[in-house]
């Protein structure tokens, strides 16, 4: 397909009718009339030779095909605005859109009750906390980087590390009172356990305690399995059994005496909280200053690897 002006200008129009829902809002982010737009949307599903858009006098919505074709050229549009602002000279700007993929986990804890003043911060930035509980495909899916606890995939992504929390073993007291405290890893094999399911497999999370070069894996007995580490929180907390919890998160529980860390002498488990990027030599200046924020956080707990490493 040979190209013109008009295909790239149909694209932009298609993109602000997507990202504004209706046509109407997208006229007048654009400054043009609502017949223009609908103009637009025309002439480029003539040029592409498919139907994009559904159109009624209530919805308005993409057709299979405009799916596909809107996460294929998306990424792309970001990538001609990110050269334009560069090419001007304000790579250093911190504005436009940031779309983040962030384990929910994550948002809760630690991000919700800093978001104002991130914003405060960046007053011409628009941002965009997606929860997923998995990475996905940060390209096709429009995401500019993903916030993940574990180890990054390899192949595609590049990855900054920013932060270890060691991962405790609790139970409330209550329970430990009627059941005895596992005096080792191996006993946890006479007590009752909850498993948190790995949304990458579907099965759970298999124990392992370390100390120094010392590792003991334990497949421990469970009769329940959450995906949410509130539920499970909550349920240890109400003596449903032993659970493995990160100490991002559970460290007041254990504070308070709500939760009892049975292995202190094991304190060598962690799990690492990695920023993920699409792999690209350059990264825009709202992905850097998100991490950077990111980064002072969790820096800011005495657990946490302050100095984290590319």
């Amino acid at each position: 397909m040979p190209y013109d002006g008009r295909l790239l200008a149909g694209v932009t129009v298609l993109m602000a009718v997507v990202e504004a829902g209706t046509m109407t809002r997208a006229a007048e982010a654009l400054g043009l009339t609502q017949s223009g737009v609908g103009r637009a949307i025309q002439r480029l599903e003539t040029r592409v030779g498919v139907r994009l858009l559904d159109r009624t006098t209530r919805t308005l919505r993409l057709t299979d095909e405009g799916r596909r074709f809107w996460e294929r050229v998306g990424p792309h549009l970001d990538g001609i605005e990110e050269a334009a602002l560069e090419a001007a000279g304000s790579a250093q700007t911190v504005r436009g859109r940031l779309r983040v993929n962030v384990d929910p986990f994550f948002s809760r804890l630690v991000l919700s009750r800093e978001l104002t003043r991130f914003l405060a911060l960046h007053r011409e930035l628009r941002l965009e906390l997606i929860m997923r509980d998995q990475i996905g495909d940060l390209v096709a899916d429009g995401f500019d980087m993903a916030l993940r606890f574990g180890d990054p995939p390899v192949a595609g992504f590049t990855a900054r590390k920013l932060l270890e929390t060691r991962i405790l073993t609790v139970a409330a007291p209550a329970y430990l009172a009627a059941h005895g405290r596992p005096a080792h890893p191996r006993d946890l094999r006479d007590h009752a356990c909850i498993d948190y399911q790995d949304p990458l497999t579907g099965r759970p999370f298999a124990w392992e305690f370390r100390r120094g070069d010392e590792v003991v894996p334990v497949r421990q007995p469970a009769r329940l399995m959450v995906s949410d580490v509130e539920t499970m929180i909550g349920a240890c907390c109400e003596g449903a059994g032993i659970a493995q919890v990160m100490q991002l998160g559970s460290r007041n529980f254990v504070a308070s005496g709500r939760l009892v860390e049975i292995f202190p002498d094991w304190p060598d488990e962690t799990f690492p909280l990695y920023a993920i990027y699409p792999s690209r030599q350059h990264r825009a200046a709202k992905v850097r200053a998100f991490t950077e924020w990111c980064l002072q956080l969790v820096g800011g707990d005495k657990e946490l690897d302050a100095a984290a490493t590319r």
